[in-house]
């Protein structure tokens, strides 16, 4: 998969996941992972960025917690600015999606 396609989704993914439920940064790599069938392989470094970008546009918040093994872990949850986000962004997608299968049905039928 290209990364340049893949790159333009992750946030919109991330929050998506968010969504359902609080995750830290392990457990959404491996989500994606396996929601995604394998296409999405992010590593720490890919995610990260995303992550802290997406608390830059308070679209999510982290927090420390403490978990069974007993390590300090960061959660991330998403916010109400986040959900506003999410839904425009999948309103874009699915533009974009749709424009996209219109153009290649459009070739297959040629």
């Amino acid at each position: 998969m290209d990364k340049k396609l893949m790159a333009i989704s992750t946030s919109m993914l991330v929050l998506k996941l968010l969504e359902k439920q609080e995750m830290y940064g392990y457990q959404l790599i491996k989500e994606l992972e396996l929601r995604s069938e394998k296409v999405f392989q992010l590593k720490e470094g890919t995610l990260y960025p995303i992550l802290h970008g997406l608390e830059q546009q308070n679209a999510i918040e982290s927090f420390e917690q403490i978990a069974e093994t007993g390590r300090i872990r960061k959660y991330y949850k998403i916010t109400d600015e986040g959900r506003k986000l999410l839904k425009e962004k999948t309103v874009e997608w699915n533009s974009y999606q749709n424009a996209v299968n219109k153009v290649l049905g459009g070739a297959l039928y040629e």
